[in-house]
C-alpha cells in the first residue's frame, strides 16, 4: 500500500472519528492546590456567538468544568465582539469559530469568522489589558481565524499538519525538545511542572518575533494545504512545519495572548463506536490539562 493511500485511510478515520466527538462527561482530574478555592474566581468567557464547534456547553464542557473546579466562574459570550461587551472582560476564550456562511464540504478559501471591526475591538481590548485564548484547529478553523491572529503577528495556515507517519498525533516533550522551558511550563511548583503534551493533528503557525513559543513543531512534520477539507492526493500543496508553533504566547500592550493550533487537545471527548478517549482524558494526554490550568493562571496575571 502506497503513502499516499494510507494517508487517506488514515485521515478519513479520524474524520470519522471526529465527527461522532461527545463530552467525556464523568473526566475530573484532581487539582492539587486550587488557583481558588473559595470561589468564585475571574469569570471566564467562552466565546458560542461565531458558530464555534467548541460551546461551553457541548464540546468544550469539561474545558469549563475543569477551570470551574479550579474556581473560575465559565459563561458563554454570545453576539459579536463590541467594544461594550469587551470592555468589561478579563479572559475571552476563541474555540474553532466558523463564519455564518460556513457549510460542509469546506472549500478554501476560507471565509473569516470575524468582521473587520470585530478584530479590531478584540485587538483594542488585549492592548488595553485584556486577555485572549485563541485557539484554531486544522482547516477550515484555522482560515476562519487567520485575520484575527495576523492582527497580533501570527500566521496560520489553513491546512493539515501530519507527522511522517501519517498519524496526525504529537508529542510534545522536555526529552524531545519540542516543549520548550518556561514559566507556563514550569508552573508555579513542581506540581505543575509540564513534561509531556499530547495533540490530536491541527494546523502549525507562525509567531511574531516576541512570542513564546510553547509547542514546537518538527521540520519531519508537514503541513497539507488542502483546498478540500480531509481531501488530499499527491498535488495537494505542502509546506515543512520547520520553525513553526502550534501552542504560543505573547503579551500585547497591556494584555496576553495565548494561541494554540489544536483544540481536542484542551478538552476531553468520546469518539466513534469503540468510544476513544481524544483530549485531556487520554492516557497518553495526563498532563495536558495542566497545561490548561497553566495558561489560563497566567492570562489571569497571578503570575
Amino acid at each position: 500500500m502506497n503513502r499516499k493511500i494510507m494517508l487517506i485511510i488514515c485521515l478519513l478515520t479520524i474524520s470519522h472519528l471526529f465527527s461522532q466527538q461527545i463530552p467525556d462527561t464523568i473526566y475530573s482530574p484532581e487539582i492539587t492546590v486550587k488557583m481558588y478555592p473559595k470561589k468564585p474566581g475571574t469569570t471566564i468567557h467562552i466565546d458560542q456567538g461565531h458558530h464555534n464547534f467548541h460551546t461551553k456547553n457541548n464540546r468544550f464542557l469539561p474545558f469549563a468544568k475543569l477551570v470551574s473546579k479550579d474556581g473560575y466562574k465559565v459563561t458563554g459570550f454570545e453576539g459579536k465582539f463590541a467594544k461594550d461587551k469587551l470592555k468589561d472582560l478579563k479572559i475571552l476564550v476563541i474555540s474553532n469559530a466558523l463564519s455564518e456562511n460556513s457549510r460542509p464540504p469546506f472549500v478554501a478559501p476560507t471565509e473569516s469568522a470575524f468582521s473587520k471591526n470585530e478584530i479590531n475591538n478584540v485587538k483594542e481590548w488585549v492592548k488595553n489589558g485584556g486577555s485572549l485564548f485563541l485557539i484554531a484547529d486544522h482547516m477550515p478553523f484555522a482560515g476562519a481565524s487567520a485575520n484575527l491572529a495576523k492582527a497580533f503577528g501570527f500566521t496560520f495556515y489553513d491546512g493539515f499538519v501530519m507527522d511522517p507517519d501519517d498519524k496526525g498525533i504529537f508529542d510534545f516533550s522536555r526529552k524531545n525538545k519540542m516543549l520548550s522551558h518556561n514559566m507556563i511550563t514550569n508552573g508555579r511548583n513542581i506540581k505543575e511542572r509540564i513534561n509531556r503534551i499530547r495533540t490530536f493533528t491541527g494546523q502549525g503557525f507562525k509567531t511574531p518575533e516576541k512570542a513564546t513559543s510553547i509547542l514546537n513543531l518538527k521540520k519531519e512534520y508537514t503541513v497539507f494545504m488542502t483546498d478540500t477539507m480531509w481531501v488530499f492526493n499527491e498535488k495537494t500543496p505542502r509546506i515543512s512545519a520547520e520553525n513553526l508553533s502550534q501552542g504560543a504566547v505573547l503579551e500585547y500592550g497591556k494584555g496576553r495572548i495565548a494561541v494554540f493550533g489544536e483544540a481536542a487537545m484542551f478538552t476531553a471527548q468520546i469518539a466513534g463506536r469503540d468510544r476513544v478517549k481524544v483530549g485531556m482524558n487520554s492516557a497518553e494526554a495526563a498532563e495536558n490539562y495542566q497545561l490548561l490550568l497553566n495558561l489560563i493562571h497566567w492570562l489571569d496575571k497571578v503570575y
